[in-house]
């Protein structure tokens, strides 16, 4: 959006060239305004209400600059210090929407540009009439001066005589001109404080204007860029065309928006389906990581059992010559047969308490997996 600051300081400097020029004609300007004071005060005091509310329509869209500049970023809107005011039905329309997935239509968008323009040229009547109304105080103070004017001039003629003494008819004559020169002084006085005052802010109203202007056109391309296009036209039974009837168009646009929710809610299944398909996936993984570990263990149980029956007939033929020799076995045999008897123990104790720790594994994954597979389909 363009910034209306270029438009102000437009302005500005405007009125700093015009307060140099009164300055330098200071003194001329000041016996014209003494002419007639209370009607050209009033000229005046319009000019300065009609430069205040000039000002005011060009800073007036600051509030709507920043807002759009807001919902283009995606900002909480409710954030904002001053809520918009020639944009009110629109941000009342779009509510907490977001810019990425807003789409308007034609209609809508069309609508929301004649309101808002409307609302823009409303606010330029004002103005407007502030100008027409310099102008009519001027032409009203001319008015005024120039019958002011013909009325002191017929009564100079009427109080006219004739005499033998001239330098007392020019005396009379003199004193009587004074008051049509004061009505003069009155009529060209206020014409040009009413039409420079209307110059004035005829050049402010045309950059207030420009400012407005530049803001709708920006506004249009914005939303034009929003606006989704869509066939205008229905072909009858007899080839021809019929414009597509309001409540047609509506339920069209209410059908679009509902199928863009039911794609934005697809897309979030199918995300949930695939980060569900990975779950299963490294799911699987471990368990077959888990099930080589008990093909393992099971490979290694069934060595333990093949050495236990290959050592029972050496220990049976031990025992035996131990009890036929008169002698016995000596003490280290026995304590290395007493050895080997707690290690077979502690390892049966530990392929015990190793099977126990993988089946609890197992459970424990399975009962992942489950919980898995009833979100995914949940």
């Amino acid at each position: 959006m363009t910034n209306p600051r270029r438009f102000l300081l437009r302005m500005v400097f405007f009125l700093i060239a015009v307060g140099l020029v009164a300055g330098f004609l200071y003194l001329p300007l000041q016996g014209a305004f003494m002419a007639n004071a209370p009607l050209n005060g009033l000229i005046l005091g319009v000019l300065v209400l009609g430069i205040i509310y000039n000002f005011r329509q060009v800073i007036m869209l600051y509030p709507e600059v920043s807002w759009i500049e807001s919902f283009r970023q995606n900002e909480p809107l409710h954030s904002q210090p001053h809520p918009p005011r020639l944009l009110s039905s629109m941000a009342t329309m779009l509510g907490e929407r977001n810019s990425d997935h807003l789409s308007l239509s034609t209609l809508s968008m069309r609508s929301l540009l004649d309101g808002i323009y409307s609302r823009l040229d409303e606010s330029r009547d004002l103005s407007r009439y502030t100008i027409g109304l310099l102008i009519f105080l001027g032409l009203l103070g001319t008015f005024w001066g120039l019958l002011g004017t013909v009325s002191s001039i017929g009564t100079v003629i009427a109080n006219l005589s004739v005499s033998a003494d001239t330098t007392a008819v020019f005396s009379d004559l003199k004193a009587g001109l004074e008051a049509p020169m004061v009505g003069m002084g009155t009529a060209f006085s206020s014409s040009l404080f009413g039409l420079a005052g209307s110059l004035v802010l005829g050049f402010l109203d045309l950059q207030a204007g420009q400012a407005l202007n530049r803001f709708y056109n920006d506004l249009e391309e914005w939303l034009s860029s929003l606006t989704r296009l869509s066939s205008g036209a229905l072909s009858g039974g007899d080839g021809g065309d019929q414009s597509v009837p309001a409540y047609v168009q509506a339920l069209l646009e209410q059908t679009a928006e509902s199928l863009e929710s039911l794609q934005r809610t697809l897309s979030r299944g199918e995300e949930s389906r695939i980060s569900a398909n990975s779950a299963l996936m490294t799911m699987s993984e471990k368990m077959g990581t888990l099930g080589d570990h008990m093909r393992t263990e099971q490979a290694l149980m069934m060595k333990l059992a093949e050495s236990q029956l290959e050592m029972k007939p050496i220990l049976a033929r031990l025992s035996e010559n131990s009890g036929a020799s008169t002698g016995g076995l000596d003490e280290a045999t026995r304590s290395h047969i007493r050895n080997l008897d707690v290690y077979m123990a502690r390892l049966v104790e530990e392929l015990g308490t190793g099977r126990e720790d993988t089946i609890q594994q197992l459970r424990s994954e399975i009962k992942l997996l489950a919980r898995t597979i009833a979100a995914s389909k949940g």
